[in-house]
């Protein structure tokens, strides 16, 4: 989940639940094991871009988001001609060979949003969010920088573990919307939390050493409410604490955790950035299936190649790279 969420309008990034961005990818995809397509992907400080070529020639830059909302930049919208009076963003312009049938949204729009409320951070030509992810099975391959898509459910090595994630369903258990809501353990607690490979922090001038290394910049993190933030400070002093660490959003400050345990591996130290607890108990909750107190992003995620199967609502984790 970005933070950009604060700045726009949330209910419309979410009105099509099950839209799919029909885009032609023939030519910028990868080779890959049959049944697997690698498309074409940057980790950025573990935050997760893409490449998507579209009729004409051009190209689309696009952030990947999990808690995320599915739209396009005015400026880029406007470039390659995918406007309309509306304003809307037209979908059947071009035609996607890998997922040729519709996926919802009777109109087949998607919402154009304008550059200049853009976040201080880079964010590409706009972002693939929940609907995008929505239905299929995918990849992370964080250490080895890969972005994977099966046709078919891939065989999963015996040292992955495997945990169930939640999705919002309605009374007759159809999936209403697909933001997976993941338990990790923190501190003693089981916490539900977001997955959330966009989760985004813009470290300040108080926080020039987050992470050890990094370049300076958009970073990913993971959130936490400031109920528990708080907690968590109170009851372990010698935990380091940067205030009024986070750029975009002023006010929030960040707090090491020496470990957190997702799908039976410990990893850390990790950093948690802080959100007001309306922005996930009420906010982030509303499309989730049940209330979540924060989201674990691609700072945990790091360690891991990740498969997430959104059909069978369960996250393979495979840890690649050791903690420390």
């Amino acid at each position: 989940m970005m933070v950009i969420k604060r700045r726009i309008r949330a209910r419309r990034l979410l009105r099509w639940p099950g839209i799919c961005l029909f885009i032609w990818i023939s030519g910028c995809t990868v080779k890959a094991p049959e049944g697997t397509i690698e498309l074409p992907a940057r980790f950025e400080a573990d935050r997760i871009f893409t490449k998507i070529a579209v009729r004409g020639g051009d190209t689309l830059q696009l952030f990947t988001d999990t808690g995320g909302g599915l739209f396009i930049y005015s400026e880029a919208a406007d470039r390659i001609g995918w406007r309309d009076s509306a304003g809307i963003l037209l979908k059947d312009v071009a035609v996607d060979p890998i997922f040729p049938e519709p996926l919802g949204a009777p109109d087949r729009r998607i919402p154009v949003f304008r550059t200049d409320r853009k976040p201080d951070f880079a964010m590409g030509d706009g972002m693939l969010g929940q609907a995008w992810f929505a239905d299929r099975i995918w990849t992370f391959d964080y250490p080895d920088g890969k972005l994977l898509l099966h046709k078919v459910r891939p065989s999963f090595r015996p040292e992955a573990h495997h945990v169930h994630l939640g999705f919002l369903t309605d009374s007759s258990g159809t999936r209403i919307l697909s933001f997976p809501r993941i338990p990790v353990f923190v501190d003693g607690d089981t916490l539900d939390m977001l997955f959330d490979t966009g989760a985004t922090v813009l470290p300040g001038s108080r926080a020039p050493n987050y992470p050890a290394g990094a370049e300076p910049g958009a970073q990913a993190t993971s959130f936490i409410i400031s109920g528990i933030f708080n907690r968590w400070r109170e009851s372990h002093p010698d935990w380091p604490v940067i205030p009024d660490a986070d750029e975009n959003v002023p006010g929030m400050s960040m707090i090491l955790v020496p470990e957190v345990s997702v799908a039976g591996f410990s990893v850390g130290p990790v950093w948690f950035t802080e959100r007001l607890d309306a922005n996930f108990h009420k906010f982030m909750s509303q499309w989730m299936d049940r209330p979540v107190d924060g989201a674990v992003g691609g700072n945990v995620f790091r360690f891991f190649r990740i498969t997430v199967d959104y059909p069978a609502a369960l996250a393979y984790f495979l840890r690649v790279r050791n903690p420390g």
